[in-house]
């Protein structure tokens, strides 16, 4: 008799930050997958997605371990993520959350544990080449931002790979991520009545929709990917294209100018991101998805059809550096622009016009 060869025992799968925001959309998709034996929803309360096992805890809590212990695969999207936070507060919970995660998934022995970062580590600068490859240098700048928030959780993911050798580690790390519930340092930007932009320097923009996020976060949790894998639609959009789908016209400073303005107002508290935040709205960081191409990977957003939905999302709100303020007030702001960064330096370059007279 000729013996049949056995499928794979189908692993047991966790997420992290489950009840809300992307966690829930990745939770609604893994529970209807054949992939998984079962899915389990992890976060401080309980959320409305049927069909999968709840256990309420707070990934912070060191007691984590004991209920992973029957896991396989686990995918972290508890965060806190909010641009409005107060910055110490929200770094202190995300590594935290962080450290947890990882060192339970340790000790219980998941084999398999997905973070979810962003390109942003890659750092936006004029000479960037486009696209990065995902092998590319994490050359950010460490800051009190989102930014620094995920280069700290990747130092932390690099630790416990040498601290732990056995357990599998896949960090994603998505271009600016555009949907329903995002609220980012760049769909801000298009609050704008006017887009900053830097002299002799040109974005390139990538968007990675959550529906393409939460795609190829599946893959990951299913092992398809492993390593650093980057997520965004293909290609990119020139600032001309961009200018030309919104309608919103560019406003252009020098880089001193703006950078150095846009400091100061962080520090006095005007503007709640840090000055290098604005290098991901002046700069290119645009990703190569080779991981994802490779494992039969396909965004099912193109570009122009995220950034349409990014203009949707945005209608009736007006922000004043990631600030949002009424629409009435924020055309009182100085030279009739919402970005305080362009309001102030346009006072600054009259004030120098003058003295040159």
């Amino acid at each position: 008799m000729v013996p049949t060869s056995k499928r794979p025992r189908q692993p047991v799968v966790a997420i992290t930050g489950a009840a809300s925001g992307l966690g829930r959309e990745l939770l609604a998709r893994l529970a209807v997958s054949a992939d998984f034996r079962r899915v389990v929803a992890i976060d401080e309360q309980r959320g409305d997605v049927q069909d999968v096992t709840w256990r309420v805890i707070d990934v912070r809590d060191p007691l984590l371990a004991n209920r992973i212990s029957d896991i396989d695969v686990l995918v972290h999207l508890a965060g806190d993520y909010a641009l409005d936070s107060d910055p110490s507060e929200r770094r202190a919970y995300n590594l935290r959350a962080a450290q947890t995660v990882l060192t339970a998934s340790a000790a219980a022995r998941v084999r398999r544990v997905v973070l979810v970062t962003s390109a942003m580590v890659y750092g936006a600068t004029p000479d960037n080449p486009v696209p990065l490859a995902e092998d590319a240098d994490v050359a950010a700048e460490p800051d009190s931002g989102m930014v620094g928030d995920y280069l700290e959780i990747e130092a932390l993911a690099r630790r416990s790979l040498r601290s732990h050798p056995g357990l599998e580690l896949t960090v994603v790390r998505p271009a600016a991520i555009v949907g329903p519930g995002i609220d980012t340092v760049v769909t801000r930007h298009f609050e704008a009545p006017r887009l900053l932009t830097v002299k002799g320097c040109s974005p390139r923009w990538q968007f990675c929709h959550v529906d393409d996020l939460v795609s190829a976060l599946e893959l990951a949790a299913r092992g398809a990917v492993t390593g650093v894998v980057a997520v965004g639609s293909d290609g990119w959009l020139e600032q001309e294209q961009v200018e030309e789908l919104s309608g919103i016209r560019r406003f252009e400073l020098p880089a001193g100018l703006t950078f150095g303005t846009a400091q100061r107002l962080h520090r006095l508290g005007i503007t709640p991101a840090p000055a290098t935040d604005l290098h991901y709205v002046v700069y290119p960081w645009v990703v190569e998805c080779a991981a994802l191409r490779e494992a039969g990977w396909k965004p099912a957003w193109t570009n122009e059809a995220a950034f349409a939905q990014l203009l949707e999302l945005r209608e009736g709100r007006t922000m004043v550096v990631g600030a949002r303020l009424p629409v009435k007030e924020a055309t009182l702001t100085a030279a009739g622009a919402t970005v305080a960064v362009i309001g102030t330096a346009a006072v600054v370059r009259q004030i120098r016009k003058k003295r040159r007279l």
